[in-house]
Formats: structure tokens, sequence, C-alpha cells
């Protein structure tokens, strides 16, 4: 008989990521994964909707931390969503980078995938905009500033990914939001 093991989750993430890796995301099965992991696919069914979900499933603590830094904030909104970024680069990405590049080839990869990121950053954007409609923001300006941070996330993680770059992700959010800044507040010609 077997012996259980803990963390049946955590198997099954590290199995889906190194099965992708390997082969590929459209050639691998969920069966593929839960044997990797020695579980049965009931079990993969019962944690993860899909095969998607297992290389996504951080997102929830994303958003816990993005919108626990927004609410706590007390500057102004598009301040409050940057640092929350920040917040989130220093606390969940840091000395990850090695892995946040392998699961961006992978990612890369698949249609699939990329969608499922783009779903992913949507629902993010939408719990910092509620975050910020509960301090009190209108919902033009909660959406503007939860927008306006998200671009610089985007612009800040693609440069963090890249193969040359060594800079931390919190210092690069941080310079694109100086960017942005700077092109927002240019005189016009």
């Amino acid at each position: 008989m077997a012996r259980w093991q803990p963390d049946a989750r955590g198997r099954l993430e590290a199995a889906a990521f190194e099965l992708f890796r390997e082969r590929g995301f459209e050639q691998t099965t969920v069966a593929d994964i839960a044997a990797r992991a020695g579980l049965d696919k009931r079990t993969f069914y019962r944690l993860f909707g899909d095969k998607r979900e297992a290389l996504f499933s951080g997102s929830g603590r994303v958003e816990e931390v993005l919108v626990r830094a927004v609410t706590e904030s007390d500057t102004g909104p598009f301040e409050a969503v940057v640092a929350a970024f920040r917040r989130v680069a220093e606390e969940l990405f840091a000395d990850r980078l090695e892995l946040v590049r392998a699961r961006q080839v992978i990612i890369e990869s698949s249609p699939e995938l990329q969608e499922r990121e783009l779903r992913k950053t949507g629902s993010l954007a939408a719990a910092v905009t509620a975050a910020l409609r509960a301090r009190g923001l209108d919902e033009t300006t909660a959406t503007l500033a939860t927008e306006s941070g998200v671009t610089v996330f985007r612009v800040a993680y693609a440069r963090w990914v890249a193969p040359d770059s060594d800079a931390p992700l919190s210092d690069l959010i941080a310079e694109v939001a100086a960017e942005l800044r700077a092109i927002t507040s240019a005189p016009t010609p």
C-alpha cells in the first residue's frame, strides 16, 4: 500500500511545470501530471479546474497582496497601485527570476496560456479597482489608476524577464512609473 504524502497541490504544480517545460503545454495531459506527482486524475481535478490552473494557481496570493496594499495605502490612487505592485514584486517575485522566466517561456508557447494570463490580469485589475472604489474613489478615477498601474507592471515585468535583465522587479516598476509620469506631464508641443 502506498504511503500518503503531503502537499498534493504543490506536487501537482511542480509536476505540471516540469512536464510543460519538457514536453510543452499541449503535449502534456492531466494524466501525465497526476502520474508524475504520484497521484490520480481525480485528485488533480479536485484541486484544479484544468491543467492551465496548475500554472496560474498563485494568482490568488497576488490578488490578496495587491488588495491589502491598496487598502492600507494613504497615497493617491496611482501611487497606491504602483506601491501595491512593488509590494507584490518584493514579497512574491524576489529571488524567483529564473523560475518566472521559465514560466514565461511556457506561457508564450501557447495561445491558450496567453489568453489565460490576460484573463487573470483582468481579474487582478478588477480587484484593485474595487479596492480603490472601497476607498471612496469614483469609478473613472479608480479605473484609470488601476489600468495605468497594470500597464506599468506589464512593461516592468517584460523588462524583468528579458534575457539580459538583472534589475529587481520592484526597481523596474518604479522606473516605468517614473517614465509614465514624465510622459503624462510633458508639455504639449
